[in-house]
């Protein structure tokens, strides 16, 4: 399925990332020279996506400022300084400034390595594989031991037909959710306006089987302290290549 449009969650006051973010947000904290959510804008463009909504809070002045330098995707900024929405709320008000075709989440503070040059990205696959019919959304995941920064806490099960249910010991493949997925906005559009997480819509979407899940090509990034910093750099620096 082709599709243009995504949201980038980037509004979080990254608290565990101190003192780092006590002067900068978290999203922009460099990682092998590099802003963490450039890992990410970089990637949705290598997808074909056009157009970006970013949500900004903490520094939200420093995130306009970088953003407003990038030319592709098109960066619509989602202003929370008045107050943070959490994941859902972040998402569903963010979801306004864009139209009624399928869009790509993602968390601003994760990133990948190890995609293959000249094949299919991560991001053009789960582009692939949505199926609107069968699924409310489809999940990127990815392997525990395909991690770096994470904190070991298993997500969900991924059973042999692509669906997700919550983890539970001996059933499916373990997974952790690596913060990207694709959806269609009107399943948002019973959303409440105040703040909320995410996960309501992901127990939803397990209770009536159109959660799905795929699986990630790589290795996975996410860094939430201080001392994930060195973490992601040797791992990137073990690999040989840019992240994406």
């Amino acid at each position: 399925m082709k599709i243009e449009d995504a949201m980038v969650l980037a509004a979080g006051l990254g608290t565990r990332l101190r003192p780092i973010t006590d002067t900068m947000p978290k999203p922009l904290v460099p990682i092998a020279g590099k802003p963490m959510i450039d890992y990410g804008l970089d990637a949705l463009a290598a997808a074909g996506i056009t157009r970006a909504v970013v949500n900004v809070h903490h520094f939200a002045e420093q995130m306009r400022a970088h953003l407003a330098r990038r030319a592709v995707p098109e960066i619509l900024l989602s202003d929370e300084t008045d107050r943070l929405m959490n994941s859902g709320g972040g998402l569903a008000r963010g979801l306004k400034l864009l139209g009624r075709g399928p869009v790509m989440v993602m968390n601003a503070d994760l990133f990948w390595i190890g995609e293959k040059a000249g094949e299919t990205t991560n991001l053009q696959r789960l582009a692939d594989r949505f199926d609107p019919d069968a699924m409310d959304m489809l999940m990127l995941c990815v392997r525990l031991e395909d991690t770096t920064g994470h904190n070991g806490k298993i997500d969900f099960s991924l059973d042999d037909a692509g669906r997700l249910t919550r983890y539970r010991e001996g059933f499916g493949t373990p997974v952790v959710y690596a913060g990207a997925l694709v959806l269609m906005p009107g399943l948002l559009d019973d959303a409440p306006d105040d703040a909320f997480n995410l996960n309501i819509y992901f127990d939803r979407a397990i209770e009536k089987g159109r959660l799905h899940g795929m699986l990630l090509d790589g290795h996975w990034i996410t860094v939430g302290t201080p001392e994930a910093v060195g973490a992601a750099e040797a791992v990137i620096a073990s690999f040989g290549e840019a992240a994406a």
